[in-house]
């Protein structure tokens, strides 16, 4: 895969995390390539890697749409992203370097002013930034690769979470739990905070739910299998 390619697969990623392509939506290559001024091929090999980190997949008679993930899927998957992070964070608490730990205290402020500003979207890319120097804080580079892995996957979910009423406020706060924990020295309690703020159960997957559906509503509907001809 070539640079371009790797350009347009964000530029996509993006898009699906942002809400402005939606669950469902048919990815045409065509349309793509011209919105973007590209060839068809840059945009096939970004659709591949989209395809591989599971943020699209191909269907019958429909080629390539944005994934849907269902309820139980995401809670799954949610689990194994706080036990991620968990896991990142305990190794974290054991190595991180005092530059490391300056540079989260940096990230964490700006999450706190995004948070002030009540501003969701600014949070969002802050909140992001906070999570990537926790998986680089544990230096284990295979760990990182995959909690940054299924980050990607839940792109759309997490940025969906901060639509919840005052959701970015209590975010911060859990940020500010592990920050703390951290400075401790105190990996049970790190591990313990990320979780708590990571895990979707609860009252948290009954809104996660709601934004889903509301989405739902937003989203292209299927389009119509092909009618078979008639025996004659």
């Amino acid at each position: 895969m070539n640079r371009l390619s790797e350009r347009l697969r964000e530029s996509i990623e993006e898009e699906i995390a942002t809400g402005k392509l939606l669950p469902g939506t048919h990815l045409d290559e065509v349309e793509l390539a011209t919105r973007f001024s590209v060839s068809r091929t840059p945009i096939r090999e970004a659709l591949s890697l989209l395809l591989g980190e599971g943020l699209v997949e191909n269907r019958p008679r429909r080629g390539t749409v944005v994934a849907q993930v269902s309820p139980q899927r995401l809670v799954e998957m949610f689990e194994v992203m706080a036990e991620l992070e968990a896991m990142c964070v305990r190794l974290a608490t054991r190595r991180i370097a005092d530059a490391e730990l300056e540079a989260l205290q940096e990230v964490h402020e700006r999450c706190r002013a995004a948070a002030d500003q009540r501003d969701p979207d600014a949070y969002f890319y802050a909140n992001e930034e906070f999570h990537r120097a926790l998986y680089r804080a544990s230096h284990n580079a295979f760990l990182a690769d995959q909690a940054q892995s299924l980050q990607r996957k839940l792109r759309p979910y997490r940025r969906l979470q901060l639509r919840v009423r005052n959701r970015v406020q209590r975010s911060f706060d859990e940020h500010e739990s592990i920050v703390d924990a951290i400075r401790a020295g105190d990996a049970d309690a790190a591990m313990a905070a990320v979780r708590n703020h990571v895990i979707v159960q609860g009252e948290r997957f009954a809104d996660l739910l709601a934004s889903m559906e509301q989405l739902g509503e937003l989203a292209p509907a299927p389009a119509p299998a092909p009618m078979q001809a008639a025996a004659a």
